[in-house]
């Protein structure tokens, strides 16, 4: 049964719960909301400001050392989803990430904080950008309390080898999901 555990474990077959009294907000989108034009892409048909949102985050784990933060589409028709953000090697004294600190040449993130290549080819956040008359894709944002301080991915890593590393050394998490459609 151990070695039944340890593998399901190594292949993410867990999923990390939410941990008690870990949150993560944003006053630029509500959650369950619709997310504002202003986030949206620039590209690809899309016209919006392609602008990261605020998010906040309190209550994390005893024992953290850093944070992750990613935004998710898992309803992009690609099969495996869209990856429109990470951040990484996020201080353990931070509990914010400001508007606009997802500009691929960005002068505000913390001190140390790295962008990951995401779905888009860049390090830096990929706006919301589904298909015309799509039924509304959900996204979802989520920070990952971290039991390091810096993760061990290359500069050039993929998001799905970041996220695994991220699961394998998150404490806890905390998310919330907005929606995003565009008319056909």
């Amino acid at each position: 049964m151990k070695r039944i555990l340890i593998a399901a474990s190594l292949c993410g077959a867990f999923a990390l719960a939410q941990a008690a009294g870990f949150s993560l907000s944003s006053p630029e989108i509500k959650a369950g909301g619709t997310i504002p034009k202003s986030f949206e892409f620039n590209g690809f048909g899309c016209s919006g400001d392609n602008r990261s949102p605020t998010l906040q985050w309190s209550g994390a784990p005893a024992g953290t050392k850093s944070y992750a933060v990613t935004v998710y589409d898992p309803d992009a028709p690609t099969g495996s989803g869209w990856w429109h953000w990470m951040v990484i090697d996020i201080p353990a004294g931070t509990n914010e990430l400001a508007a606009g600190a997802g500009a691929v040449d960005s002068k505000t993130l913390p001190p140390g904080a790295r962008q990951v290549r995401i779905d888009f080819g860049v390090r830096g956040w990929g706006g919301v950008c589904p298909p015309p008359g799509d039924r509304p894709h959900r996204y979802r944002f989520t920070v990952y309390a971290l039991k390091v301080d810096k993760l061990d991915v290359p500069a050039d890593a993929t998001a799905a080898l970041t996220g695994f590393m991220i699961n394998a050394n998150a404490l806890g998490k905390a998310s919330f999901t907005a929606t995003y459609g565009r008319p056909k």
